[in-house]
C-alpha cells in the first residue's frame, strides 16, 4: 500500500508504503478489508493531526491503518480479542515487517473490563475498521468505546463500515450509550475511488466512514 502519490496528494509530502502481511485464513483479522484501506487513507489525509497523539486501533487485526499511524509519527497500541492469539501475531508480524519496534499489542476483547483495559494510557483517538460486522458484537463494541470515552472524554473513535445491510443501524446504541457519531463524506479526504494507496481495495463495496464521541464533545472531526 502506497499513501500520497494521487494527483491531490500533498506538495512536498513524502509518500508512504507499507508492506501488510495477509492470510487467506477464515479468520476475520489476517486479511485486509476495504474498510481498512479506507480508514488508514483518512488517517494519512489526517498525518498532522495524529503526529503526537496516542492512538488505540481495537479489532486491528493486519492492522493498516494503525501501521500508517506509527509511520506519520502517532503512538498506536494495537488490539485484538484477547482469544484470537493469531490475529495478535499479526499485528505484531505487520509492525515487524514495517520495521516497528516497541508498538504494544494487546488482547481487549469487546465488552469486558480486563486488566489490560484498565491500564491503558490516556487515549486521544480509537481506530476501528469494519468492527461492526456481527449485529451481535454491536453493543459490546460500543460499552467498550464508552468505557473508554468515560476515561478519555475529549476522545474520537474513526471507524469505518461496509454497507452490506439496509437494516444496518447502531443509531439505537448510540443513544443508549450516549454517543453521537457524524458522517464523514468519502470525498473529502480523498477516499472516493475504488484504487486506493495503490490497491485494488476498496474496490466496488459502499464503505461509509464515521467519527463517533460523547454527545457533548464533537467540536471537530479531527
Amino acid at each position: 500500500f502506497v499513501f500520497g502519490v494521487a494527483a491531490d496528494a500533498d506538495v512536498g509530502s513524502e509518500p508512504l508504503e507499507v508492506v501488510i502481511p495477509e492470510v487467506l485464513d477464515p479468520q476475520y483479522g489476517l486479511y485486509i478489508w476495504p474498510s481498512s484501506v479506507v480508514l488508514a487513507q483518512y488517517v494519512w489525509f489526517y498525518k498532522n493531526t495524529v503526529k503526537g497523539k496516542t492512538i488505540l486501533e481495537i479489532g486491528a487485526g493486519a492492522s493498516l491503518p494503525g501501521i500508517v499511524v506509527a509511520k506519520c509519527g502517532g503512538r498506536v497500541i494495537l488490539s485484538d480479542c484477547a482469544e484470537f492469539q493469531n490475529c495478535l501475531d499479526n499485528c505484531r508480524q505487520s509492525c515487524q515487517i514495517n520495521n516497528l519496534e516497541d508498538v504494544p499489542v494487546i488482547g481487549l476483547t469487546w465488552g469486558q473490563i480486563s486488566p489490560d483495559l484498565v491500564q491503558l494510557p490516556q487515549i486521544d483517538i480509537i481506530l476501528g475498521s469494519d468492527v461492526f460486522y456481527e449485529p451481535e458484537d454491536f453493543e459490546d463494541i460500543l460499552t467498550t468505546i464508552f468505557y473508554l470515552m468515560q476515561k478519555n472524554p475529549h476522545a474520537l473513535f474513526w471507524t469505518t463500515y461496509q454497507e452490506r445491510s439496509a437494516n444496518w443501524s447502531i443509531e439505537a446504541l448510540l443513544y443508549k450509550w450516549n454517543l453521537k457519531c457524524i458522517h464523514i463524506p468519502l470525498e473529502t479526504f480523498s477516499a472516493d475511488e475504488e484504487h486506493l494507496a495503490g490497491s485494488t481495495l476498496p474496490g466496488s463495496h459502499t464503505v461509509h466512514m464515521m467519527v463517533i464521541t460523547l454527545k457533548t464533545n464533537i467540536t471537530s472531526v479531527t
